[in-house]
């Protein structure tokens, strides 16, 4: 028996998501999840963010499915928030940022960018509502119908494939700009509410949006993804030059934004197989010259360990911070591709090499971004040492619960479905394809 089938890998890495979600308990607050400083205590008087009220509800109904303890009543407070104190009850839709001060119950936004509508952020409205919807926790339901009508009125861009990105407060004005980070969300967040509802219209939206971001323009720029596009989807390769270490549009090609984008192609294939849709053959070359690409570009490239944030188009470095959330997706990445392959019966030179990675990027996890069980450093510089160039504090849990998690999964169904379906094996990293079939999940 391999390391990675070893009781004490998969114990190590359960340990660690249970670790996670302990951490993660200090944000609760009266109004929803506060953003947590270096020391994992909320910031006094910071704003609260919509997609940190979704994430973490997520991670709360990822943590109630694996039957730890405490995790329903975060679950359920994240759910209660989202259709209360986020929810814009005059206009539709959430609020990006409140004060964390209530007002008679009710969310206050902060200023006009915090009543503003985000594709980005509504995208994990859906994850959250479809992650609850999959715990059945109270409300749910009700939830994600709420998020999937928003989505039909509002975002979804069917003549073009794609999301639109941001409103004012009454959907009255949308910013004539596009954004491939807010489509990459789109696309986990429809795949995982295909899961739950059973309507493939998501995944298939899934796919369009992926074939125009991936197939077409990150093929046609060397695998390197075009993340800034105009109203009419021209790409835009200088969008931001003067502000290259942006936390949401940083200039450039983003390195974990293609190991993301790789983890989730091999999703999207396996949930398009599982609800009998032909899934396309570019998906799995897609995903592996992605992370290719994105290991050569980024990994070690200055002399030291970890990823670097950014690079241009020929793939030269131009922000070296290493950022916790780019070596988590390469984690999960590396997971994902090597059990494709498995499942596949794909050569073991490259099940090897995915292996290799992935070993590696959990040991670079250990060395320098885990502080202690369930505490990971957002951002280091290109020292290694701790930076706060782009991120302060540790805002989330979202990216480094779902590394842990991915390589004891199966790839369809998504996160929560799997759980919910008792799918999460605790002695064996890769189940056989003919068991599978049996469970109906491919």
């Amino acid at each position: 028996m391999s390391w990675f089938n070893a009781t004490e890998h998969v114990r190590w890495l359960g340990d660690e998501a249970r670790a996670l979600l302990e951490f993660g308990r200090a944000s609760r607050l009266d109004a929803g999840f506060g953003y947590l400083d270096s020391k994992g205590n909320p910031m006094p008087g910071k704003e609260l963010e919509l997609y940190i009220q979704c994430r973490m509800t997520h991670a709360y109904c990822l943590g109630a499915m694996l039957g730890l303890p405490g995790s329903r009543r975060f679950a359920d407070h994240g759910v209660r928030v989202l259709r209360t104190v986020f929810r814009d009850h005059e206009h539709g839709g959430w609020f990006s940022s409140i004060s964390p001060t209530l007002d008679s119950g009710h969310g206050v936004p902060i200023g006009e960018g915090g009543a503003r509508k985000s594709a980005y952020a509504h995208a994990f409205v859906v994850l959250a509502a479809a992650s609850a919807t999959a715990a059945n926790r109270p409300g749910a339901h009700d939830l994600l119908e709420q998020a999937l009508l928003d989505q039909e009125q509002h975002w979804w861009d069917d003549h073009a494939g794609m999301v639109r990105e941001s409103y004012n407060r009454d959907y009255t004005e949308c910013e004539p700009y596009r954004g491939a980070n807010a489509a990459m969300h789109t696309v986990e967040a429809y795949i995982a509410a295909s899961d739950v509802t059973g309507n493939y219209v998501w995944l298939r939206r899934a796919l369009r949006i992926a074939d125009r971001v991936i197939n077409m323009e990150a093929r046609a720029h060397n695998w390197r993804i075009p993340e800034h596009y105009t109203e009419q989807y021209q790409v835009d390769l200088e969008y931001n030059r003067d502000y290259p270490a942006d936390p949401f549009r940083p200039y450039g090609a983003t390195v974990g934004h293609a190991l993301e984008w790789s983890r989730l192609l091999v999703q999207l294939r396996a949930a398009l197989r599982v609800a009998d849709i032909e899934a396309p053959d570019w998906l799995l070359p897609a995903a592996e010259e992605l992370f290719e690409t994105a290991r050569t570009d980024g990994w070690r490239v200055d002399g030291a360990p970890g990823f670097i944030y950014t690079t241009d188009f020929d793939g030269a470095p131009v922000v070296r911070q290493r950022m916790h959330w780019v070596v988590a997706e390469g984690i999960a990445a590396s997971a994902a591709l090597r059990r494709a392959l498995l499942d596949d019966g794909a050569g073991q030179g490259s099940v090897e090499h995915y292996t290799h990675c992935y070993r590696s990027w959990l040991d670079y996890v250990e060395e320098f971004v885990r502080e202690r069980p369930g505490a990971w450093i957002h951002e280091l510089g290109p020292d290694n040492r701790l930076s706060t160039g782009t991120w302060e504090g540790k805002p989330d849990i979202y990216h480094a619960l779902q590394a842990m998690l991915m390589p004891r999964l199966s790839l369809a169904p998504s996160f929560a479905s799997a759980l919910a379906a008792g799918m999460l094996d605790e002695t064996e990293w890769c189940v056989k394809q003919e068991e599978r079939k049996k469970r109906r999940w491919f």
